[in-house]
């Protein structure tokens, strides 16, 4: 969706040119796209530092073309099991988590269910990261259209992954004590929008929020 896919714009020229940070793990990062993350970035810091994670293989082989940037990583792995994400000598290789890390989880943590226990990979995350760094989040909901929740499942029922929608306060949480940036968790078109809304646009049923570990 291309309000979320601003969204991630906004927030990545946030957490590089207001938050100073230089290193950015994109988890579930999908297809290429213009401009992807490490481009936005080093529009603002050239010397950003960019590891994108997917489980699909097929999203690895149309990001080959990063292989030879050395600051750049694409690795298969997968949300579910943040550890081995963490631990993967590829992330290493490019991400120093001695220093503040920009951990983008944008339109990704909907696809895991409450039996995989979001909140729990969520956590990992966050208690790996050292003081300073960021947490962009964007997930969907049921909430601005309750009366077509079960629709917007049912989209995804039959497809690889489910999709599972979550109020705000479930969101919310997902981020922990981490310090919300103004305007907090919203719709994706309400944070920090560069354009001004038209009154009769349909809400957007996808929260977005930042938000930062402090020291």
């Amino acid at each position: 969706m291309l309000a979320n896919r601003r969204f991630m714009q906004r927030a990545v020229r946030h957490v590089v040119a207001e938050g100073g940070v230089r290193q950015i793990l994109d988890i579930g990062t999908g297809l290429p796209t213009e401009p992807n993350v490490h481009q936005i970035a080093r529009s603002v810091a050239p010397e950003t530092r960019v590891a994108y994670v997917d489980n699909d293989p097929i999203v690895a082989t149309h990001s080959r073309a990063l292989s030879d940037d050395p600051d750049t990583a694409v690795v298969l792995a997968d949300l579910r099991d943040p550890a081995a994400i963490l631990d993967h000598p590829e992330v290493r290789a490019v991400i120093d988590f001695d220093r503040p890390v920009a951990v983008l989880l944008v339109a990704v943590v909907h696809f895991v269910t409450d039996a995989e226990d979001p909140a729990r990979i969520v956590a990992t995350l966050r208690d790996a990261l050292p003081a300073g760094s960021y947490l962009v989040l964007s997930h969907a909901t049921g909430d601005v259209h309750e009366d077509r929740r079960e629709d917007a499942a049912a989209v995804y029922k039959n497809a690889t992954a489910s999709l599972n929608l979550r109020s705000h306060t479930a969101v919310l949480d997902l981020f922990g004590d981490f310090a919300m940036a103004e305007p907090g968790l919203v719709q994706v078109t309400d944070w920090r929008p560069e354009e001004v809304r038209r009154p009769d646009a349909p809400p957007i049923g996808i929260y977005g929020g930042v938000a930062r570990k402090g020291d």
